[in-house]
């Protein structure tokens, strides 16, 4: 045993030093952490300073270094140890939790979808460009793609004088020292790369939208080899903020986000502005969306509970037959059950759609029976509950077997002595503390089933359709609905699915909410 030999303070020496602190062992997992996280904020950084600053944002940029400079500092010093384990979950949960909260929140309130994508500037100028319309007797060029950069350009060959011109947005400049083939394409161009056909194929949104002012008009692509001058059929006049063309004057509206006549008829092209609460007050006073959004809110809720309460039911009986100490081959049970967890889930929904096909479905020809699983309302319903309690108890089923564990069997033993039949010790002492660990598990199920896309999507499509009403199906969750409303023929309205995921959110919040507070009372009746 090794002897402690430090000579001891003698009396009237003065008060003894103080111990040095024990210095923190740095090991090899902290080092390598530090330098990975270290090496992801820089390659953030390399990655958005340059867009940043092209694009002129300069408050992001600020917010960003100064997030960096944060984040460097404190990995490089040896102080603020908690911290350093904290700072990445916080970044990740406001990355990937609060901000699309927020910013689904923010676009609720504005009109963003196709045709309000950018500010009025752009309207604008996508209005007057796809106006453009070839004059009889305008110049016809001969057309390349190519890029400077990373900037789309057009090289035009005049027929007549052979001459090579570079098209940019900006106009149009003599390009020299360009190579043009026999059949009038330019093949090389000094600081340029020219686009193969399938390459400026693969661009042709960019192509189509890219329009060459001139002195007399806009020189636009018309297929990949020709362009051709033209004029705008719609010039927009700052005087009158309206767009003048012949088919009348278009008068901007602001609330609305539109160029509209006297008529009430608008542009297709409009910008995004803020309509307040427009979007939520569509959803309530709209009638064909309000008149079936309780029914749909029902069924939503019911798929969900009986989803949960079905897979956890399922799950739980499974887990406490494998649990008694007499079963024999728990192994070979348990990854048995857990193979539908296993699968891929829209992988099996797939499958499930094919086997409740009414002609060619194995359930039919297993049955001998003729009926229609995803056409009519009552079986669609009970085959998208099936496949859902299928694909959902593995999961129920894992989650009860480790809280099982962790329960002592002398509780149970001892409600036997005191004379508790199985059921009654099962309801009185087993269940009430599986509840107690799998509650908030359960409701996190319940807010996942009541959002569950692809359950519907990918077997029923949200059908079987009453035939009045081609919008709403019979299977359709809130989630699905939206989908149809916001993303439907009519274009991506995002600011209007934006409304609706907030009605979502709330209602899964506020049930959510109270399931937590009746948790609360468990735990401390438990404790």
């Amino acid at each position: 045993m090794a002897l402690d030999v430090r000579e001891a303070p003698r009396e009237g020496a003065g008060p003894a030093e103080p111990a040095p602190r024990p210095r923190r062992e740095i090991t090899t997992a902290f080092v390598v952490s530090r330098i990975m996280v270290l090496a992801i904020a820089a390659a953030i950084l390399l990655y958005a300073v340059p867009p940043l600053v092209a694009a002129g944002s300069w408050v992001s940029l600020g917010l960003l270094c100064a997030v960096g400079a944060l984040i460097a500092y404190l990995y490089l010093t040896r102080r603020f140890i908690p911290a350093k384990y904290l700072v990445p979950g916080t970044v990740f949960l406001l990355a990937f939790q609060v901000f699309p909260v927020v910013y689904t929140v923010t676009t609720a309130f504005t009109n963003f979808g196709d045709g309000h994508r950018g500010d009025k500037a752009a309207a604008i100028t996508a209005i007057e460009t796809g106006s453009v319309r070839q004059a009889p007797g305008s110049p016809e060029y001969s057309l390349t793609v190519a890029l400077r950069g990373e900037e789309l350009v057009f090289l035009l060959v005049d027929p007549a004088t052979e001459q090579v011109s570079l098209g940019t947005a900006d106009g149009l400049s003599r390009l020299d020292g360009a190579q043009v083939g026999v059949t009038g394409k330019v093949l090389s161009a000094p600081g340029l790369t020219v686009l193969k056909a399938p390459q400026a194929a693969a661009r042709g949104p960019e192509v189509s939208a890219l329009a060459v002012p001139t002195g007399d008009g806009l020189i636009k692509a018309n297929g990949l080899s020709r362009a051709v001058e033209g004029k705008a059929a719609l010039v927009y006049d700052a005087g009158c903020d309206c767009v003048r063309g012949e088919g009348g004057t278009w008068t901007a509206d602001e609330g609305q986000g539109y160029f509209v006549n006297a008529e009430g008829e608008h542009l297709a092209q409009g910008w995004q502005v803020n309509v307040g609460l427009d979007n939520f007050s569509r959803v309530l006073t709209n009638p064909t969306i309000s008149g079936y959004f309780a029914g749909v809110l029902g069924w939503n809720i019911f798929f969900a509970l009986v989803s949960v309460l079905g897979t956890f039911g399922l799950g739980m009986s499974v887990a406490l037959a494998l649990h008694h100490p007499r079963m024999r081959g728990t192994r070979f049970y348990r990854i048995a059950l857990i193979l539908p967890y296993a699968m891929p889930a829209f992988a099996m929904l797939l499958v499930w759609r094919d086997m409740f096909n009414r002609d060619f479905g194995l359930i039919n020809q297993l049955l001998g029976a003729n009926i229609d699983w995803l056409g009519e309302l009552g079986t669609a319903r009970f085959g998208v509950i099936l496949v859902n309690l299928w694909l959902g108890f593995p999961y129920m089923f894992l989650v009860t077997t480790g809280a099982l564990q962790a329960i002592p069997r002398e509780l149970t033993e001892a409600a036997a002595i005191d004379g508790a039949t199985p059921w009654r010790a099962f309801r009185r002492v087993t269940l009430p503390l599986l509840l107690v660990a799998l509650t908030p598990l359960l409701i996190s199920s319940f807010a996942y089933n009541f959002n569950n896309f692809n359950a519907i999507a990918l077997t029923t499509d949200g059908g079987p359709f009453p035939a009045e009403n081609p919008q709403v199906g019979g299977t359709d969750l809130l989630i699905t609905y939206t989908f149809r409303l916001a993303f439907g023929a009519g274009g991506a309205q995002f600011g209007f699915a934006a409304a609706i995921s907030v009605f979502i959110f709330t209602i899964v919040a506020v049930i959510s909410a109270v399931a937590f507070r009746r948790t609360r009372r468990q735990e401390e009746i438990y404790a």
